[in-house]
C-alpha cells in the first residue's frame, strides 16, 4: 500500500511518496520559493541523486501537479501512475475547535477547512488547492486531513484564552489555537529518543523556524504553551507575517493608511516580517546574502528574528520549569546555522551548551 503525503507552506511544498508495508520512502521532494522568482523541485527518488529542477510555480495547485509528473516520470518517478497511491495524507493547519484528530475528507471536512480560511489565510487555501488537486487527478483514492492545531488541544485554558469578555470565546471561538503541531510534536518525540530518555519525562523547547515559524513549550509530552494564536500571524516575526504587535497598531494603520480590513490583513499577512523589514525578500538566503553584502535593513531583519526567538525560548524555559532541551526544525531551524547562533548565543546561563563547530553542519 502507498500513501502520498503532502505539506504545503506559504512558499513550499514538501511530498513524500511511502510505502506502507516496510515504511520505507520510496521517493521525496521539496517545492521551493513558490510564487516567488526561480522557484525549483528538488526530487529524490530513493537510491539515487536528487535532481533540481528548474520550474516556475506561481502558486501551489501547479506546485502539485509538477510532484505528480515528477512521481510519474519514466526516469524520476517510482510509479507508472496515480492508481498505485491508495491513500493521501494532507497537512492541514487550521482545524478550529472542529477537529482534534485527523480524519477522512469528506464535504463536512472541506466546508469547515474552508470556514477556517479567515483564520489562516495564507495557509488553508493552498491546503485546499493541494486537496482538490489530488482528488480531481484521483477522485476515488481517500484523502486525509491531519491538523496542525490537534496537538496543541492540550493547552491549559489559562494559555490559550486571551483577556477578552469571556462570551466573545463562547460564541466565536476566539482562543489561541497554536500551529505547527504534526512538526512539534514529531521533532520531540525525536528529540526524547536521541537524549534516550521517556519522551513523557522530558521539558523541551521546540522551534519550527521556517517562512512561517513558530515555539512550543512541551511537558511531559505535552503542548502546554506555543507562540502562534488564533491565526499563524501571531508570535515571531516570519517570512512575510508580521508577527505579534500591538493591537492598537491595526486601528491605526487603518486610519492613516484608509485601509480595509481585507487590505490590513494582507499588509501583516503578506508584506509584513522579514519581507519589510529587509525590503529585499521573505527568503532567509536572501536576506542572509543582502546583509553579507552589507544591506543594514537585512541585517536588521536578521537580528530581529532572531532576538524574538531568544526571547520566547527564555518565556517557555519558564513555563516548563526548566528545560532539557532546545530543538531546532524546519527550513531555517534545520540548515541556517547564523540564525540557530544568533538565537542561542549568550544564553549559557540557562545551561544550554552549545558545539559551535557541530552547530556549522
Amino acid at each position: 500500500m502507498k500513501i502520498l503525503v503532502i505539506n504545503t507552506g506559504s512558499s513550499s511544498l514538501k511530498y513524500q511518496l511511502i510505502d506502507m508495508t516496510d515504511e520505507s520512502v520510496l521517493a521525496k521532494g521539496l517545492c521551493d520559493r513558490i510564487g516567488i522568482d526561480n522557484s525549483i523541485i528538488k526530487h529524490t527518488k530513493t537510491g539515487m541523486d536528487t535532481v533540481v529542477i528548474n520550474k516556475d510555480m506561481s502558486n501551489h495547485k501547479e506546485a502539485i501537479k509538477e510532484v505528480l509528473r515528477v512521481l510519474t516520470n519514466e526516469k524520476t518517478g517510482v510509479i507508472r501512475d496515480m492508481s498505485e497511491i491508495k491513500a493521501v495524507g494532507h497537512r492541514v493547519v487550521h482545524g478550529g475547535e472542529k477537529f482534534h484528530d485527523s480524519v477522512i475528507i469528506d464535504d463536512r471536512v472541506m466546508k469547515a477547512i474552508r470556514e477556517c480560511i479567515e483564520l489562516a489565510p495564507l495557509h488553508n487555501p493552498p491546503n485546499i488547492m493541494g486537496i482538490e488537486a489530488c482528488k480531481h487527478i484521483m477522485p476515488d483514492i481517500p484523502m486525509i486531513a491531519v491538523f496542525d492545531t490537534a496537538f496543541h488541544q492540550t493547552m491549559p485554558k489559562h494559555a490559550y484564552l486571551y483577556a477578552l469578555p469571556y462570551e466573545i470565546y463562547e460564541k466565536y471561538g476566539i482562543r489561541k489555537y497554536g500551529f505547527h503541531g504534526t512538526s512539534h510534536k514529531y521533532v520531540a518525540q525525536r528529540a526524547a529518543i536521541m537524549l534516550k530518555r521517556p519522551f513523557e519525562e522530558l521539558k523541551l523547547i521546540s522551534c519550527h523556524l521556517g517562512n512561517g515559524a513558530s515555539i512550543c513549550a512541551i511537558k511531559y509530552g505535552k503542548s502546554v504553551e506555543t507562540s502562534m494564536g488564533f491565526t499563524p500571524l501571531a508570535g515571531l516575526a516570519m517570512g512575510t507575517r508580521s508577527g505579534t504587535i500591538d493591537p492598537a497598531v491595526i486601528s491605526y494603520l487603518m486610519d492613516k493608511e484608509k485601509m480595509s480590513i481585507k487590505e490590513i490583513n494582507d499588509y501583516l499577512n503578506k508584506k509584513s516580517g522579514m519581507l519589510g523589514i529587509s525590503g529585499v525578500s521573505s527568503d532567509f538566503r536572501d536576506i542572509q546574502e543582502a546583509a553579507y553584502a552589507g544591506n543594514e535593513r537585512a541585517q536588521l531583519a536578521i537580528d530581529i528574528f532572531c532576538y524574538r526567538a531568544k526571547k520566547y525560548i527564555g518565556e517557555y524555559a519558564a513555563v516548563v520549569d526548566g528545560v532539557d532541551a532546545v530543538i531546532f526544525t524546519a527550513g531555517i531551524g534545520e540548515n541556517n546555522d547564523i540564525v540557530r547562533r544568533g538565537i542561542l548565543l549568550g544564553m549559557d546561563y540557562m545551561g544550554i551548551k552549545i558545539d559551535w563547530e557541530k552547530n556549522r553542519v
